[in-house]
């Protein structure tokens, strides 16, 4: 699935590993998500979206 967690995470100025930080998953796991390898759990997502104060669906594109 691919995500737009690394357009909300360069425009907030935040690194990975603090976004990885910020939701309690390892810095491999924003990379991975980051290049569509890899898709976040319902509650993963959840807690992307509230980093960022976006919807999980804005967060997402479901394809």
């Amino acid at each position: 699935m691919k995500t737009k967690v690394k357009e909300l995470r360069v425009s907030a100025n935040m690194t990975q590993q603090q976004l990885a930080d910020k939701v309690g998953v390892s810095q491999r796991t924003i990379i991975s998500i980051e290049k569509g390898q890899y898709s976040p759990s319902l509650m993963l997502a959840y807690k992307l979206s509230k980093v960022f104060n976006v919807t999980i669906e804005e967060l997402c594109c479901f394809d």
